[in-house]
């Protein structure tokens, strides 16, 4: 378990009856958090009739032998912005390591060393992010909406995007069929 009280490297799962419907069973790779704020990549949600091939096409890049992998909803911030989650093993201009997890890169880069078979053995394409201003996720992680654990890979990689918000839950030990959509007070 990581010291710090801060959320990078971690997944954020939201809570049932979190109040906001942009979020609803949202699961958010946390990619940076500190006192001036939080970035978080949506990674539960696909976009409909959205896959990388055509965003490769929009950018006049050859597909190549690329997998036409779904494109995510990365979250409501900027939602033409594109961001690849990756492994560590490959990094480019802006690339950013996430507590040696994962990393984030952010440039066009990226999308040409996928298409060209020389990119990260792993990765995963979104539009937007979730952002959080200074002091603003801590403050809602003191009340009921979001539920954080472990930065497993594989909630990243080997889980179908459909089934990552219950597979969070349960690589947690939790249940979710058994979570309350609201808290209680003392």
């Amino acid at each position: 378990m990581d010291s710090t009280p801060y959320l990078t490297g971690q997944f954020l799962l939201a809570m049932p009856g979190i109040g906001d419907p942009r979020f609803e069973r949202a699961v958010i790779a946390m990619c940076a958090h500190d006192d001036e704020g939080a970035l978080g990549i949506g990674i539960g949600e696909t976009i409909e009739g959205l896959g990388l091939h055509e965003l490769l096409k929009q950018f006049e890049i050859d597909p190549g032998d690329a997998p036409d992998a779904p494109v995510h909803f990365g979250g409501p911030v900027e939602p033409r912005r594109g961001f690849v989650l990756h492994s560590t093993d490959w990094g480019g201009q802006d690339t950013i390591d996430v507590n040696g997890r994962w990393a984030l890169s952010g440039t066009i880069d990226v999308l040409k060393a996928i298409a060209e078979g020389k990119g990260p053995s792993h990765w995963l394409i979104a539009l937007g992010y979730a952002g959080w201003a200074e002091g603003q996720l801590d403050e809602e992680m003191t009340r009921h909406g979001w539920f954080s654990t472990s930065g497993d890979t594989k909630l990243l990689y080997d889980v179908d995007a459909r089934r990552r918000w219950v597979e969070g839950f349960e690589i947690a030990g939790i249940d979710p069929r058994l979570l309350a959509n609201s808290t209680g007070t003392a």
